[in-house]
């Protein structure tokens, strides 16, 4: 088994429409251009992603695909479209990157929402940098799995990043 790089992005910026459920919560033109800001990030970092865990809301299905276009030819990752991103809590987040932690590529790309994303990340390394007030839309912590992790261990925060397309 070999390390993996797990890359946490927060949903970009979402609107709220009267009579919209929230799953059906579209992003906003800026979380749009903020989503292809932290594509653009992704790839030149070199965190282009081999799978992408991804909640089924449509604001972080529309993340993924602003981030898909930025990152273009760049990679062609599995996507995963997974519930208990949606659902769930950091409990069910830890199970579903444990089961994606040993599919074949170094870099996993989990998109999802607060609180639950910043509170993953806090805790994966509770004395990591991170953001007091935790990720921001669009924002992104880039946290190491060490080999053998398991949702029980640590993972050390490597890299933070806030998109903004200005």
């Amino acid at each position: 088994m070999t390390a993996r790089t797990l890359v946490l992005l927060r949903h970009a910026k979402a609107d709220r429409p009267n009579g919209v459920a929230d799953p059906d919560r579209p992003l906003t033109e800026r979380g749009h251009a903020d989503a292809a800001a932290a594509g653009a990030w992704l790839l030149s970092s070199d965190h282009v992603p081999d799978l992408v865990l991804c909640s089924p809301a449509r604001r972080t299905r529309q993340t993924w695909h602003s981030v898909a276009i930025a990152i273009g030819e760049a990679g062609s990752p599995t996507v995963r479209y997974e519930r208990d991103l949606y659902d769930g809590g950091v409990d069910e987040a830890l199970e579903v990157i444990a089961g994606a932690a040993a599919d074949e590529g170094p870099t996993i790309v989990l998109i999802g929402h607060n609180p639950t994303i910043s509170q993953l990340s806090v805790r994966l390394d509770p004395e990591g940098q991170a953001d007091s007030d935790g990720l921001r839309t669009s924002g992104i912590a880039v946290h190491e799995l060490p080999d053998g992790w398991s949702p029980g261990d640590r993972a050390p925060l490597k890299a933070t990043h806030t998109s903004r397309a200005d």
